[in-house]
């Protein structure tokens, strides 16, 4: 969802002034709902009546779901038992600008696309260093298959899954060189989705979960946003000690 507006959003504090100028504002998120898809073996997104409009004169229904399902951010909690819980995340560092490197060109011709060196280094050379504490989003096109699980999931016959990701060495470069806020990406893991060495199959959530930094997944609408010069904000359910939450991502576009 876009919408087309100007205006600036001011962040006042003791001897600090900072504010957002924004033509754009785009929604990241995707609703919510039964059918979307799923990691393996993830609880089912589910809604339950509790009240209605006929019966209580109030609508009312409660629902469940995995804390990793639909758009969302993975907390340290995820893979490191004395991590931070999705609770304990400062507000300010949920605020950050961002850079997108748009791969879906490459990524259509290749479903285990994963973001290299190289690639980094292309697009500094025309975008200039990726500046540190921004967030780093990777757009894959993997948005358009969302309304069909199977097809976003990559499933092949033999029902492993095949989506774009980060590499590692990418990640290692953005995280220790670039000093980068954390990572985004339009498909379900920033790992992506054909591992051969199952040891590895979640290296770069583990990276990005050791400082910690910002880990979010199955975001929407990636590909109207420009390479540089848009701030990301996101929104998340505080769950105490939890591992993750269901988020809901916007950008402010200049």
């Amino acid at each position: 969802m876009r919408n087309d507006q100007n205006g600036t959003l001011d962040q006042n504090s003791v001897g600090d002034s900072r504010s957002i100028t924004y033509r754009t504002v785009v929604d990241l998120s995707h609703p919510i709902h039964p059918g979307i898809p799923l990691w393996p073996g993830d609880p089912p997104v589910k809604f339950t009546t509790a009240a209605s409009l006929d019966s209580e004169g109030f609508r009312l229904s409660s629902f469940t779901m995995g804390e990793h399902s639909g758009t969302h951010m993975n907390a340290p909690k995820s893979f490191h038992a004395n991590g931070r819980g999705i609770d304990e995340y400062p507000p300010e560092s949920l605020i950050a600008p961002a850079v997108v490197l748009d791969v879906r060109k490459q990524a259509s011709a290749e479903a285990d696309l994963r973001l290299t060196v190289d690639h980094l280094v292309d697009w500094e050379k025309r975008w200039g260093p990726v500046p540190q504490g921004s967030f780093v989003l990777l757009s894959t096109g993997w948005c358009d298959k969302w309304g069909n699980p199977r097809e976003y999931l990559g499933y092949d016959f033999g029902g492993q899954m095949h989506f774009p990701g980060f590499g590692l060495a990418a990640a290692q470069m953005l995280f220790n060189e670039r000093g980068v806020a954390g990572l985004g990406i339009d498909t379900h893991g920033l790992d992506g989705g054909y591992i051969r060495d199952q040891d590895q199959a979640f290296a770069i959530n583990q990276l990005a979960m050791q400082q910690p930094r910002i880990a979010l997944e199955n975001l929407a609408n990636l590909h109207p946003l420009p390479p540089v010069g848009c701030t990301l904000v996101i929104g998340i359910l505080r769950l105490k000690d939890g591992a993750g939450s269901p988020a809901s991502v916007t950008a402010f576009v200049p």
